[in-house]
């Protein structure tokens, strides 16, 4: 049961929930100003290591095409991944999921800039909370500027401790975000179609203190244009708790908000049909989900978007302390990539349960 301190601050933080307008600036082309993903497949590494470079991309490669993500690991289970060259603070969206399949799950801790890169600094648990290494993947990006009609959209929002941090909204509309019920209401204005669910959100916990913590989508709908995402997070003991988090919106775009390029991208929520399953170029419906063993392993297949350098990320859809991740790098038959992902309970045994995937190439 919650105390009366919490809910008399969630009373109060809903009544001024907190709103960001998005930017007013002329329109921008359709890439992000500045990104990068990468995955972190030796979380052992004690020194500057080159991260798999089959498995990494980003902005600064326009510029400095030699460079490559780097990674390195600072204690149990607390890993810091450097994107060269694409230094920006502590602004911008950070993603994070867990790949193995005992259950771990990661968090972020904070993002930063050292020198002209950008640090991004990730804590992973075993089951039950303890501090522990594990594989992930990592996206970090940064956008401004409103988007021409017709391109898709993309919005974004870190929620701290009572408030909004930042976030943005391709379209120039409102981003809230009012916490209530144990979880956290998130608006994005007008960046859906037609009154009708579409596109993908993606969810991270974030912890300051690297408290173990997993936050997730408990329910997402459309209200005319606007989609209203409900967000809940919980502790290792399964218990749902306050959290700072982040949360990303694509439609018809890539997860880290450029469109053309890349050409190859795609995403599918499993408990849903239309146009939440989306495969660019072919369109809606493209992908498929296969439940394999153990129950709770789902295949995710996306048609034709396995070219160049490629990246994943997985969140959990609905109620209780259960969550998803990948349990393994994906493969590919052919130009076909497929991604494996394990759904758990709060012991880390694996269960059958429902999540968002997104897939993208870098070209």
């Amino acid at each position: 049961m919650r105390s009366r301190p919490l809910i008399l601050a969630a009373t109060l933080t809903a009544a001024l929930a907190a709103t960001l307008l998005g930017p007013t600036g002329p329109v921008r082309a359709a890439t992000a100003d500045k990104w990068g993903f990468a995955f972190v497949d030796n979380p052992a590494a004690s020194v500057w290591t080159v991260l798999d470079p089959t498995r990494q991309w980003g902005s600064w490669k326009s510029t400095f095409p030699a460079l490559s993500a780097e990674g390195m690991k600072l204690a149990p289970g607390r890993f810091l991944v450097r994107f060269p060259q694409v230094g920006t603070g502590s602004r911008g969206n950070v993603q994070v999921t867990a790949v193995n399949r005992t259950g771990h799950y990661c968090e972020i801790v904070r993002w930063y800039q050292t020198g002209v890169d950008e640090i991004v600094d990730v804590q992973c648990h075993r089951p039950f909370g303890g501090r522990d290494d594990s594989q992930f993947t990592v996206l970090w990006t940064l956008n401004s500027g409103i988007l021409p009609a017709g391109q898709g959209s993309y919005a974004s929002v870190q929620y701290g401790p009572a408030s909004i941090v930042q976030a943005y909204n391709s379209t120039g509309g409102s981003v809230t975000v009012t916490p209530g019920g144990g979880g956290y209401q998130v608006r994005l204005t007008g960046v859906g179609g037609a009154a009708t669910l579409t596109g993908n959100v993606q969810v991270t916990a974030v912890s300051p203190n690297a408290n173990p913590r997993r936050c997730k989508v408990e329910n997402w709908a459309a209200a005319a244009l606007d989609v209203n995402v409900r967000v809940v997070c919980y502790d290792q003991a399964g218990a749902v708790v306050p959290s700072e988090f982040t949360l990303s919106y694509h439609r018809e775009r890539a997860v880290f908000a450029s469109l053309g390029p890349p050409k190859y991208f795609g995403y599918v929520w499993s408990a849903g049909a239309g146009a939440t399953n989306f495969n660019y170029p072919n369109g809606i419906g493209f992908n498929s989900i296969v439940a394999t063993a153990p129950a709770g392993r789902y295949d995710v297949r996306y048609p034709t978007l396995g070219i160049r350098e490629t990246h994943a990320q997985v969140t959990a859809y609905g109620t209780g302390p259960n969550y998803c991740h990948l349990t393994q790098p994906w493969t590919f038959v052919g130009p076909d990539a497929l991604v494996d992902h394990l759904c758990f309970d709060n012991t880390g045994t694996p269960q059958p349960y429902r999540f968002l995937s997104t897939f993208t190439s870098r070209v």
